[in-house]
């Protein structure tokens, strides 16, 4: 787990540049980096609970490395995310740890805006809909917090060992690093 990389830190103009990159387009409701990657980049970012023009946006941690993302894809292609639905209704101490998780996800959010209807995100807490989101939340939150995000990190290489996904300079410097483009299945932010 890469747990040394958690932070909370206001974003700058900068790295909502280099995510932009990260997500080749420009994001949106960007409030702070949540995790950086081994290498030195945003990997994870805090999303406002509500775009730009006032549609409700549940993901509060958005996966934006594209290494990562891609990383995360190849787990959900591979049926992760029904085999770990499965194992909720059989696992009564893996199903309270996963509804702890989801309560932890709110709070988190609801810290910013309370969202009517308290819409989840990643399917917590009945299933598992999309890992990206519950990655996102393990890196962001520490190990321990969300046990499926944790198990997903374990079974994915180290996405920054090969250096920054995208150049770190002034726009237009340089996009998206070789082997790190791909479509990262997630809902953009």
């Amino acid at each position: 787990m890469r747990e040394e990389n958690v932070v909370s830190t206001a974003v700058t103009a900068e790295e909502v540049e280099i995510v932009g990159r990260q997500l080749s387009r420009e994001p949106r409701g960007v409030l702070a980096v949540a995790h950086r990657c081994s290498c030195g980049l945003p990997d994870v970012v805090e999303t406002a609970p509500r775009l730009p023009d006032g549609s409700p946006f549940p993901t509060l941690y958005y996966l934006t490395c594209p290494r990562a993302a891609a990383a995360v894809s190849r787990l959900e292609g591979a049926g992760t995310m029904r085999e770990m639905t499965a194992r909720l209704a059989h696992d009564a101490d893996l199903a309270a740890a996963y509804a702890a998780a989801h309560r932890d996800y709110l709070a988190r959010r609801d810290a910013h805006e309370v969202l009517p209807g308290a819409p989840s995100a990643g399917g917590m807490p009945e299933r598992v809909k999309c890992l990206h989101v519950l990655v996102a939340h393990s890196l962001a939150a520490g190990p321990g917090v969300n046990p499926f995000g944790d198990e997903a990190l374990a079974a994915v290489d180290d996405w920054g060992r090969r250096g920054p996904c995208v150049a770190a300079g002034p726009a237009g410097a340089g996009g998206v690093a070789a082997g790190a483009a791909g479509t990262t299945g997630q809902v953009p932010a």
